[in-house]
């Protein structure tokens, strides 16, 4: 059966008509030929239809419309359809109608009937965009085969410019011979008005970088914003239809028991589910994509937009058709046990594969792999085979090494590498750059004496961050190649082990197949001490956050010690990144209570949430300011990480967390004190100790003798802060983000407090889960 060729002709809006009808939507902006009046008139099975275009003013328009007829009036029915009205005219079968307002007459001409083309038939209902005539027949070809389509309407959204007839030639001559398919031209500007076109890569659902590129509006292609356009699609063409499959041209369906159209025909209501994204791996040609060329879906994706399949026949006969849904009824539960796959390339041509998704949340689909090879034979471009587990015994836990990044942390670092060898680590890969307190020559004289080693931070050569510059660094060392277990953290950060002894041997034993452990932070505060002292960090601060505080976002950051098994591509601030898809299932990846983290973290994400929270086995404790005096040193130094963002009042509101208190660390004082002390029986190492507590003595005088330093000691060692660090679950994002200048001046003052948003609104306590901002 050939092509069957139709035009929807509808009118636009007269310039007389536009103040009434447009009253409200229209805009400077809006070029004229936005303004429609019609979308078109036809034959129905009852007489005739016009369906006028979505306009708020339509009301107005219609107490004082008339239609005639060769001057003889015609009454009207209005109908609802989607946000616009339609006007049934009972009994009318002329080829044109006349509208009259406001003493201007339009003629209007009125299509032949088109619903007997697919009476009877399941029919596959699309709104297209131009697509490669060899993709629509190839949709086409797969629905037939597996879901028993034997029809199809296509509403080809067109604009004036668009070559059509060369491409309804190809079309045609593509198509199957035995099945009807309606192509209906739609030459009106439909979009919104202020989008770039459907098929732009704005518009890509998991479309990494969107937010880095600039589009071009474009109305003729730009989403729909006339809910009308389906109901011309309705009783023009599919009112006597058997079943209807509202889908897209990218969409595949896979054979089912029964099949989709019988079932729309056997319930009291419809379906309506939704499918999977469906990805390239790779595309040679991203200008002609295929449906033949996707082989994998996102592991971490969601779901894709709903479908709906109806008998236009049958129960929801004068139902409203909608893009997602029919009416208001609700759908069929039977409905969930159906699904597609939404080819994703074909929906966004010109853009490669990796602009599509992100590769490294790729994954094959075996039942899209099998439909494919099913109806094109063998795809040519697969994602990489899964990676095969170690060998049996392979994995040990000997040696495990800290990769960590410091700038003038001297009186520190002693007592944090003491607590950690305590623990069981073995190795330390130790990155500085422009210290001034005797921190690289402590370092060098540590290297010497064979307890770790230094390198210089190459950021200034890489271009690059410090921190992040030094873990791509670290990870090409030999220390890494023979690590079993590598962690990445900061000398504020302290491991806290709640099982067995209080090692890291006791943690590993815990969870013994696990290869990613996360460490959740509990920030400690200074616990209302101003002065520095070199006492242990460990022993001096025992104030803190409650383990249940989801705000500041920071509260839940965590750090992740892995085994290097080639997992991930390269190591991480908080987690390895660049995820090896076909590493997924090899990938066991615990929290501190041991349980398996989400799927959700397992490509991004630095924070717990809810769903992952977990301290039972083991916390990271983050001492992120230490003393009032020692945090005006930090804040001199800068960030290591985030070198651009001020470590002030913001900062030490947020990180200054004093409402509990928590000595679970202190049971490994002993050992801690134990390996300190051999380390300061070197005459050398402890003469470099003292040197760089005086260095650090004398920054802190250096810069109280300072007027801002001055002004920002006295405000966090003020009562105000100081009450401020013990209500932090009185407040909300918005309130971490604004800094502590919203909070009212007595909110601390009051007998109880309650919650604080800036803007005066509830928490808004989302779980941004990547949320920026971690130390």
């Amino acid at each position: 059966m050939p092509l069957i060729h139709r035009q929807l002709r509808g009118l636009p809006c007269p310039p007389e008509w536009r103040s009434t009808v447009w009253r409200v939507r229209g805009t400077p902006t809006v070029p004229p030929e936005r303004l429609v009046l019609t979308l078109d008139a036809y034959a129905t099975q009852t007489g005739t239809r016009l369906t006028f275009a979505d306009a708020p003013g339509l009301g107005a328009l219609l107490q004082d419309l008339e239609l005639a007829q060769d001057g003889e009036a015609l009454p009207f029915s209005p109908q609802s359809s989607g946000r616009g009205v339609a006007l049934d005219l009972p009994g009318h079968s002329g080829t044109e109608v006349s509208i009259t307002h406001a003493g201007l007459m339009l003629t209007q001409p009125v299509a032949a009937a088109d619903f007997e083309h697919l009476a009877g038939r399941n029919v596959l209902f699309a709104i297209i965009q131009d697509p490669q005539p060899e993709a629509v027949a190839t949709w086409l070809r797969i629905n037939m085969a597996e879901q028993g389509a034997d029809g199809a309407l296509l509403i080809q959204r067109s604009a004036p410019f668009m070559a059509l007839p060369a491409w309804r030639q190809e079309l045609a001559a593509l198509l199957p011979s035995d099945i009807p398919v309606v192509l209906a031209e739609c030459q009106q500007m439909l979009g919104a008005p202020d989008h770039p076109a459907q098929t732009s890569h704005a518009f890509a659902p998991d479309g990494p970088g969107k937010a880095n590129r600039s589009y071009t509006n474009d109305p003729w292609r730009a989403p729909l914003t006339d809910m009308a356009l389906w109901d011309v699609a309705h009783h023009r063409f599919l009112s006597a239809a058997g079943a209807v499959l509202h889908c897209d041209v990218s969409d595949l369906f896979p054979a089912t028991e029964p099949s989709i159209f019988d079932a729309a025909k056997a319930t009291e209501s419809y379906l309506k589910f939704q499918g999977i994204r469906a990805y390239p791996w790779r595309l040679e040609s991203p200008e002609n994509p295929r449906h033949e060329h996707h082989a994998c879906r996102r592991f971490d994706g969601g779901p894709s937009e709903n479908v709906w399949c109806v008998a236009p026949q049958g129960p929801l006969k004068d139902a409203v058709w909608r893009p997602f849904r029919v009416s208001t009824v609700e759908p069929d539960p039977q409905s969930q046990s159906f699904s597609y796959y939404r080819c994703q390339a074909l929906r966004t041509p010109g853009e490669p594969a990796a602009a599509l998704a992100p590769k490294s949340g790729l994954i094959e689909e075996p039942g899209l792999v099998e439909l494919i090879e099913r109806h094109a034979g063998p795809i040519k471009h697969r994602a990489p085979p899964p990676l095969p587990a170690p060998p049996p015994g392979s994995l040990k836990n000997e040696r495990i090494l800290i990769v960590t990044t410091m700038k003038n942390e001297g009186p520190f670092i002693l007592e944090w590498l003491a607590y950690h060898r305590a623990i069981g680590v073995t190795d330390f890969l130790v990155y500085t750059n422009d210290c001034t307190d005797g921190t690289d020559a402590m370092f060098d004289l540590l290297e010497r004496k064979g307890y770790l080693r230094h390198l210089d931070n190459p950021f200034r050569a890489v271009g690059m961050k410090p921190q992040h510059a030094a873990y791509l660094d670290a990870q090409t060392q030999p220390e890494a190649a023979a690590a079993d277990w590598v962690i990445p953290m900061d000398v504020d950060e302290y491991i806290t082990i709640h099982t067995g002894d209080g090692t890291l041997h006791d943690l590993f034993e815990a969870v013994p197949d696990a290869n990613m452990i996360s460490m959740t932070w509990r920030l400690f505060g200074n616990g209302d001490l101003a002065e520095f002292t070199d006492e242990l960090t460990t022993e001096r601060f025992t104030r803190c956050a409650p383990e249940f505080i989801r705000k500041p976002h920071q509260a839940w950051g965590f750090k992740t010690m892995f085994r290097p098994l080639g997992y991930y591509r390269k190591f991480g601030v908080h987690r390895p990144k660049g995820l090896r898809p076909e590493a997924l299932h090899l990938i066991n990846w615990v929290n501190g209570s041991g349980a398996q983290q989400p799927e959700f973290m397992l490509r991004t994400g630095w924070r717990s949430t809810v769903l992952n929270w977990g301290y039972e086995l083991v916390t990271l404790n983050h001492y992120a300011v230490r003393s009032a005096e020692s945090y005006l040193v930090k804040r001199d130094r800068g960030r290591v990480n985030h070198v651009d963002r001020d470590q002030g009042l913001a900062y030490w509101f947020r990180m200054n967390n004093n409402a509990e208190e928590s000595t679970q660390i202190q049971r490994m004082i002993p050992p801690q004190r134990e390996e300190l002390d051999r380390l300061l029986s070197d005459p050398e190492i402890a003469a470099q100790y003292q040197a760089c507590l005086s260095a650090h003595r004398q920054r802190i005088d250096a810069l109280m003798a300072r007027p801002d330093y001055r002004a920002l000691y006295d405000e966090v060692t003020g009562d105000r802060m100081t009450s401020l660090s013990k209500l932090h679950h009185c407040f909300g994002t918005a309130t971490f983000l604004a800094g502590p200048d919203v909070i009212p001046a007595d909110f601390h003052l009051r007998e109880t407090p309650g919650f604080f948003s800036p803007d005066g609104t509830g928490d808004e306590d989302q779980d941004d889960a990547n949320a920026p901002g971690g130390d």
